[in-house]
């Protein structure tokens, strides 16, 4: 029977701005095991509301916690026993929520799609409606919330030393993929012992593209099942929820990006099938829908969504 366990908001728990497998695990769990943790958002003192109460963990992480190459808040690592290199890492989402009673969302310098005309720099702190489910803008419009991880992760090869946060690769990391919620299950090469689960950067909603540099930055709490898969082989991250399979595309250029999530799909489709890659491509062409996923985070995002009715 897998057991449960809740990883405590603090900062002896997480670190700030970067991944590493030098990292010293918080939590050593089985396989199949369920683990709950918890974010903060992204950025530093700059972004806290002057009128809003910041949550009293929030600020001790702000305090303490020394800062890597990127903003980002990120829990764990969780080590995973019998997690070999080369296996790969089911994540499966169960719960997401909104933790925090505000959020921010900025137009930064020289970040984002158009940072050229877009220089009247800008923090705004939308509030969540826990009730209702929705955040509400300063100008009163409401979103209803879809809350995420923009960080998933593996840590990366020992070879790659101390990672940024900002920029998603082959561990995965900061995807920001909306697709990412409860309900679907993330799929991760291992590329170390133990796998090293992290989460982070908690959202409480984002539009594809993620266009201006953050989604609604907030504190989310998540739950995970987290399974050594002995029986995949996986050089990239995978996801599906219950109705569509989704391959992943992480590149420099959005070209690029489309194709591996092209390349993706096709390989998993002709796994899951008997249909040849000719096959494939041609049903990826038919069914297949490509997504941009986030435009802002050094490796550009596209995801590819593809009904599982159809294999």
């Amino acid at each position: 029977m897998s057991r449960r366990f809740e990883i405590p908001a603090t900062p002896e728990n997480m670190v700030w701005g970067y991944l590493d497998s030098s990292t010293p695990p918080v939590l050593e769990v089985a396989s199949g095991d369920v683990v709950t943790l918890h974010s903060f958002p992204a950025g530093g003192k700059e972004a806290l509301p002057d009128n809003l109460p910041v949550p009293e963990d929030y600020m001790a992480a702000l305090d303490t916690l020394p800062q890597g190459a990127g903003p980002h808040f990120i829990t764990g690592p969780v080590h995973v026993k019998d997690a070999r290199p080369g296996d790969v890492l089911q994540v499966d989402i169960l719960d997401v929520k909104v933790r925090q009673d505000w959020g921010f969302v900025s137009i930064l310098p020289l970040l984002g799609t158009l940072p050229d005309e877009f220089t009247d720099y800008e923090t705004i702190h939308p509030t969540v409606d826990h009730a209702r489910n929705v955040c509400v803008m300063p100008w009163g419009t409401e979103i209803p919330l879809d809350p995420f991880f923009g960080i998933i992760a593996t840590a990366p090869p020992p070879a790659w030393g101390r990672c940024g946060s900002p920029v998603p690769r082959a561990f995965g990391g900061n995807m920001d993929n909306k697709e990412l919620r409860a309900g679907t299950t993330l799929y991760l090469p291992v590329f170390n012992e133990g796998a090293l689960f992290f989460a982070g950067d908690g959202h409480g909603v984002q539009g594809d593209g993620e266009v201006c540099i953050t989604a609604l930055e907030t504190g989310v709490t998540g739950t995970f099942r987290l399974t050594v898969r002995k029986d995949m082989e996986l050089d990239w991250p995978f996801a599906e929820s219950a109705t569509h399979l989704m391959s992943i595309g992480l590149d420099e250029d959005l070209d690029d990006a489309a194709k591996q999530a092209t390349r993706e799909m096709v390989k998993h489709v002709c796994q899951r099938t008997n249909l040849s890659r000719n096959q494939a491509y041609m049903l990826c062409s038919l069914a297949g829908n490509l997504r941009v996923t986030q435009l802002v985070d050094g490796n550009k995002g596209i995801h590819m969504l593809l009904a599982k009715s159809l294999l």
